[in-house]
């Protein structure tokens, strides 16, 4: 009871009003109205509480459960309420809304059979402040800011937005949210936390990463969202690559890249070393190895599909950052009450400050090209060059009612590299040259989405896209000026038809129209010398799927009909996705495809200045370029309990309609023609163990990939890309609430390559002097051994705007490592010759900084 300096009637009347209204102190823990607990204490303490009757209509309050002053329960009030309460005098206190922080908590559950969901992703709006449910749904989120709103994200659910006070005021326990089905998901999650935060693996077998509430991973500094697929057993790359991802054994053309529904041509900033993607508002990435839905094709090797964010706010928010190499910022802005418009924008500054990653990165990408030599044996000669690159996007979001979704999107990635070289002539002129490389790719799309009832929804995309890469090449030495251009234009539609037969059974019907037009020009000065090449393709494809999802099977069975107008050709593709529960939490999957790819790259090393202009798109001409078709198949268990994952899946890739020239020999078939195959086969294998405050994962890939051309000799030999045996662990691990660290590593067998005949080492044809080289792919260089680390922390700034801090080391232990190995004619012995290693990364550390707001 409440301490009175009073009489002691007045004392038991007090007592006796507390008790009839049923939030009496001592043993009665009910709450009452904060409103009724005023008008008692003034009565009580004959003071006057001064109040906005709107700040305190809707919160409760507990009764303490022992005697006060009242100074004490004014102090009482300041920590169970959001509210200031302060005495002015004897006889008045004051009543004001506050900023202070609150901690909150709650339970999510799945409004259809109230089941809760573990891994759901619980963020605070705009900043990088999260965590995610326990396997009881739980959640709590300490010390924020009163006025946030936090964001409760499960993939397959519908989002929700919670004031924090709502989840703070007027409940005796943590609240209970129920999140709703989105009839648009028609997938469902395995295992939500895989990895990482924000990285979840599906009943498919496909890996979706959530860049809204993604984790960290070793030796990142930003969610770059094609170094982050490279965790994932079976997808290396085998140079460092984003431009060179190797899915089972495949190249980077045979991944098609998806970004809002439109196919790009393109992966990567800085020749392939960082994603062209800007993570901030591409919000999921989902990646396909094999059982792809029958709506895709034209990549043999994996799916990769990035979407950016979908949802309209109604709210102006967005952030900047920058690292050590690039600077960044994004804005999504209301327009109206259905209208939001959605912006990003990132630029390197290497142009004008160079870094020691700048300079690290610099060297890993050109050190097989012009410039380095140049550098190297430049003598009298002065060389400079500048790289710079940015990208930008745009989207518009409207909404027409529910039941119709508009969407309009426009990316544009570009890189520039400038190179000068200057001399003296014999009249003591300088002379200055520069020359030029531009790689950029466009893209224009439109999406409408009408859910026509709670069963049917069509869902309409149109896209263009463009590639160019533009190479000006001029020799001081010979006053010659090499040009070099390859040009990628295409458009496409697509009409896909779901229709919900019940709960758990999905028809998928769609038509996809494309038209691509590929552009490759040469041109020479000394000698004279002009080619170019145009080619056109149209190609009509119908699909169609059945989809059975329930809690023990999971069935994908569709078909997909290619046209060729050129070729006057079908193709027919069967797709075949199973996922069946055994015993417990024994899962057995079963996967297969057929794909086609009409677009490749070739490499030709004959006009080769910066290492990039080398690979050029070119559209199949069922001559001497097939359309390459792929069978792949793959078979596995999986045992996932609690947060404990295991795997295990074998697999078998062939592809069919490969060329030499896309290959990259670096042997006696480097400027021969064939057309041949490869095979790729083996076992994947990964174990995962999450938790609150850790994650841990090892991953174990065995493959064997061969080549297959029977006019070669030999005929069968290792694959370019032939890793037998690749290892990759890590750990993960919260220091503290918003301090985090992740430590990993990877190790892998060395890539093949071809030494010379020992003794004959290079041999004359014509004019010309070759290297002579030996059994094709019978050398391994050594093994690939790389350690990362980064850490990464989160604070708040002020109660609206949030920041993170991150730093990452590539390569900790400064291995040298050799991706790839050829030789070359010694020029000053012609029977000789010199061996060319292109090394990977040294240590490179890199810092990022993010504000959020």
């Amino acid at each position: 009871m409440l301490y009175f300096q009073r009489s002691k009637h007045l004392k038991i009347v007090f007592c006796v009003v507390l008790f009839v209204s049923h939030f009496g102190y001592g043993q009665n823990a009910d709450k009452i109205k904060l409103s009724q607990f005023i008008a008692t204490v003034e009565q009580q303490f004959d003071v006057k509480f001064s109040y906005a009757s709107q700040d305190v209509s809707d919160i409760f309050i507990k009764a303490p459960q022992y005697e006060l002053t009242l100074q004490q329960v004014i102090e009482y009030l300041n920590v169970k309420t959001l509210l200031n309460f302060q005495i002015l005098d004897n006889r008045y206190v004051t009543v004001s809304k506050t900023d202070k922080q609150i901690s909150v908590c709650a339970q999510v559950f799945a409004a259809e059979d109230k089941q809760p969901l573990f891994g759901a992703s619980i963020y605070i709006k705009n900043s990088q402040t999260g965590t995610v449910t326990d396997d009881q749904g739980y959640f709590e989120l300490k010390t924020i800011p009163v006025e946030s709103v936090i964001t409760l994200s499960y993939l397959g659910y519908k989002d929700v937005e919670l004031n924090a006070v709502d989840l703070f005021l007027g409940n005796p326990s943590c609240k209970s949210i129920f999140l709703e089905e989105n009839s648009e998901q028609l997938n469902q999650v395995v295992i939500t936390k895989f990895l990482t935060n924000g990285i979840q693996k599906l009943v498919d077998g496909s890996t979706v990463l959530n860049t809204k509430t993604f984790g960290i991973l070793p030796g990142l500094t930003d969610p770059d969202v094609l170094q982050s697929i490279q965790a994932l057993p079976g997808i290396e790359s085998v140079n460092e690559s984003i431009a060179n991802i190797n899915v089972r054994g495949g190249t980077n053309d045979q991944n098609l890249i998806l970004w809002d529904g439109i196919k790009m041509y393109h992966s990567g900033h800085f020749f392939g070393l960082i994603s062209a993607y800007n993570p901030n508002l591409t919000e999921k990435v989902t990646v396909t190895k094999n059982g792809t839905s029958s709506e895709f094709s034209d990549g043999v090797s994996s799916t990769i599909d990035m979407r950016t964010k979908n949802t309209l706010t109604n709210k102006f928010s967005g952030g900047f950052g920058a690292n050590l190499i690039s600077a960044d910022a994004f804005l999504e802005i209301p327009l109206a009450k259905d209208l939001e418009l959605h912006i990003s924008g990132r630029r390197s500054f290497t142009d004008v400050f160079k870094t020691f990653t700048y300079n690290n990165y610099f060297d890993r990408s050109f050190q097989d090209s012009d410039i380095r030599t140049q550098r190297e044996t430049s003598g009298d000669i002065d060389t400079s060059s500048d790289f710079k690159f940015y990208d930008y996007t745009a989207k518009l979001l409207f909404n027409l009612g529910d039941k119709h979704k508009f969407r309009a999107n426009f990316i544009e990635i570009n890189n520039d590299l400038v190179y000068t070289e200057q001399v003296v002539n014999t009249s003591g002129e300088t002379q200055s040259k520069s020359s030029n490389l531009s790689q950029k790719n466009k893209g224009f799309g439109a999406q409408w989405q009408a859910n026509w009832t709670n069963a049917f929804i069509t869902k309409f995309n149109a896209y263009y896209s463009k590639y160019n890469v533009d190479a000006q090449d001029y020799n001081v030495d010979s006053d010659q000026l090499l040009t070099q251009a390859n040009e990628v234009l295409e458009t496409g539609f697509k009409l896909n038809t779901h229709y919900k037969f019940s709960k758990d059974v999905t028809f998928l019907n769609g038509y996809q129209f494309n038209e691509t037009g590929i552009l490759n020009e040469t041109a020479v000065t000394v000698p004279s010398y002009f080619k170019i090449k145009k080619d056109v393709l149209r190609n009509h494809a119908l699909y169609s799927q059945l989809e059975l999802n329930t809690a023990e099977t999971f069935l994908r069975a569709g078909i997909r009909l290619n046209y060729f107008e050129k070729f006057h050709r079908f193709l027919v593709e069967p797709r075949l996705n199973i996922r069946q529960k055994l015993v417990g939490a024994l899962s057995l999957k079963l996967g297969g495809e057929f794909k086609n790819q009409s677009a490749t790259q070739i490499v030709d090393f004959q006009d080769d200045f910066l290492g990039v202009e080398k690979r050029r798109w070119i559209l199949a001409n069922e001559e001497s370029i097939p359309i390459s078709q792929s069978k792949q198949s793959s078979l596995g268990v999986e045992w996932n309990k609690m947060h404990f994952n295991m795997g295990v899946a074998g697999f078998y890739k062939n592809v069919k309609g490969i060329t030499a020239s896309n290959q990259g020999f670096y042997n006696n078939f480097q400027y021969l023609s064939a057309i041949g195959e490869y095979s790729s086969r083996g076992l994947e294998f990964l174990v995962n163990k999450t938790a609150n405050k850790y994650s841990t994962w090892l991953s174990y890939t065995y493959s064997v990939n061969e080549y297959r051309f029977e006019t070669f000799e030999p005929s069968v030999f290792s694959n370019n890309v032939d890793i037998r045996h690749s290892v990759s662990l890590a750990f993960n691990y919260d220091i503290l609430e918003h301090l985090k660290i992740s430590v990993g590593g990877m190790w892998r067998s060395g890539l093949p390559y071809t030494k010379p005949v020992e003794g004959n080492e290079t041999i004359q044809s014509g004019n010309n002097i070759y290297v002579n080289y030996d059994t094709p792919n019978s050398e391994n260089l050594d093994e690939f051994k790389r350690v990362d680390v980064s850490l990464s922390y989160k604070f708040q700034m002020s109660s609206s705007v949030n920041a993170s801090l991150k730093a990452g080391v590539l390569n900790v232990t400064n291995s040298k490592n050799i991706i790839n190995r050829y030789y070359k004619i010694d020029p000053d012995d012609s029977n000789k010759t010199i061996e060319v290693n292109n090394t990977s990364l040294r240590l490179t550390p890199n810092m990022s900084f993010r504000v959020l707001f």
